[in-house]
């Protein structure tokens, strides 16, 4: 065996380790692709989450909205009604406590069978201004 035979077996040996290592480094590469395709598909779904979550939040914050408006309207109209039922209210009182309903409530309230102290306590009178109220109507 020669030099010129030796010199063939290692250049023979270099060129099968720089074939294996093309290979090896071929098989990773493939490997890299496809983990960079499964990355890129990740990154559009993700990208599609994130656009669908903005637009969801987008639709939230606009009915938000409406609906805020939507409750201040109505609390304009709730003010209104309770501006309204305080009148009401006062003009009730004040017809309630006129002399005229008072003798009126009293005197129905007696024929129907109530006592003079039930009369009394309902119309907020005094037990003697009922019988001073039925002594005036000849009831007692």
């Amino acid at each position: 065996m020669g030099l010129s035979a030796g010199i063939l077996l290692i250049s023979s040996l270099v060129e099968l380790g720089l074939l294996i290592t093309i290979v090896i480094l071929f098989i990773r590469l493939r490997r890299s692709e496809v983990l960079l395709k499964e990355l890129r598909h990740s990154q559009k779904e993700l990208l599609d989450k994130l656009t669908f979550n903005a637009e969801l939040e987008r639709e939230i914050v606009r009915s938000f909205e409406e609906r805020q408006r939507e409750l201040s309207v109505l609390d304009a109209k709730l003010e209104e009604r309770i501006g309204e039922a305080k009148a009401l209210l006062k003009q009730l009182r004040e017809f309630s406590s006129s002399p005229k309903v008072l003798k009126q409530l009293v005197i129905s309230g007696y024929k129907r069978g109530e006592s003079k102290r039930s009369l009394a306590r309902r119309t907020g009178l005094s037990l003697e201004e009922i019988e001073w109220i039925l002594e005036q109507e000849d009831m007692i």
